[in-house]
């Protein structure tokens, strides 16, 4: 009968160990997705004057903070505007929010509408599935538009291995600079399988 219980104890320690392990694990990893973010963020600008929020130019992807007059306090609307492009940002991060997003840059920055999504919609889903940390280890292209060499997104912003906004600006500036749209973009890669 020893030898009957003893297989249930055993089971019981394992799962037990398992779970210890992965709470140590869960409790050990400072990061969100796997991204390193320290611990804490603070949002300090020096003094100077008030910036409102229709001074901020977000077309090209100008990043946020060069846009930024130096300010001796934040003000509401211009917190508004930085939830705003944080949202952005986070919800760029899902295949499909990232599809949102670029459809509403699209819009506003290019005046494309639903025809031209779909093509893009096509090319991205084949070059990265709009997943921002799809990269290329034999080529090095990275991100939802597979640029290469990755480091071109620079001319939007440096934060562009981890943020999917800065990717998307880029690649939709890349398209409308190089084949004018999405479509002939798309009609580019079916042809020779890279845009």
């Amino acid at each position: 009968m020893q030898v009957f219980l003893a297989k249930p104890r055993r089971k019981v320690a394992g799962l037990w160990t398992l779970v210890a392990t992965l709470l140590i694990l869960a409790s050990a990893q400072p990061t969100a997705y796997g991204l390193d973010f320290p611990q804490t963020t603070k949002l300090t600008l020096p003094e100077a004057t008030s910036l409102r929020a229709s001074d901020v130019d977000l077309s090209e992807g100008a990043p946020l903070y060069s846009q930024l007059e130096f300010a001796q306090s934040l003000f509401a609307s211009e917190m508004a505007l930085v939830a705003s492009v944080t949202r952005q940002v986070e919800l760029a991060r899902t295949p499909s929010g990232a599809k949102y997003v670029a459809r509403q840059i699209m819009k506003s920055e290019y005046n494309w509408g639903s025809y031209q999504f779909a093509c893009l919609n096509r090319l991205w889903t084949k070059e990265s599935n709009w997943n921002y940390l799809a990269h290329n280890y034999r080529t090095g292209a990275h991100g939802i538009p597979q640029a290469l060499p990755a480091n071109r997104m620079e001319i939007i912003s440096t934060d562009w291995r981890k943020n999917p906004v800065t990717q998307m600006r880029w690649g939709l500036r890349y398209i409308d600079i190089r084949y004018e749209t999405p479509c002939k973009a798309w009609a580019k890669f079916k042809r020779s399988k890279f845009y």
